[in-house]
């Protein structure tokens, strides 16, 4: 039987994959995610703050770069923000850009060499 999610791809549109590594193209964007997916729940506003060496407006800055690519969930509870991984997202990339070893395009320039 095969299960639920391996029957369900995704396919991500040229804007979404577009958007999506212009989001991990910031180092500190990659490593806001790597904190959010290390972290076995979700990872407050203020815990991330303490752990990066940038000010409040920069993580504000970097959370909605990340939420608006649909990378992260933002769950707010008062005055309170917590940050997890959204569902999927990173396994509809991962797809996409294995799509383009698997493209059987023309072999890469050291398999050309004799």
């Amino acid at each position: 039987m095969t299960s639920a999610k391996a029957t369900k791809t995704t396919r991500l549109s040229n804007t979404q994959r577009t958007t999506l590594l212009k989001a991990l193209a910031d180092p500190r964007r990659f490593e806001l995610l790597e904190r959010i997916a290390k972290n076995n729940c979700p990872l407050g506003c203020a815990q991330a703050l303490t752990a990066m060496p940038i000010s409040a407006a920069t993580l504000s800055h970097h959370i909605k770069e990340l939420e608006t690519a649909g990378l992260i969930d933002v769950r707010r509870e008062g005055k309170f923000h917590f940050l997890s991984l959204k569902s999927g997202a990173l396994e509809a990339l991962a797809s996409a850009l294995s799509l383009l070893e698997n493209s059987g395009g023309p072999p890469p320039p050291a398999a050309n060499r004799k």
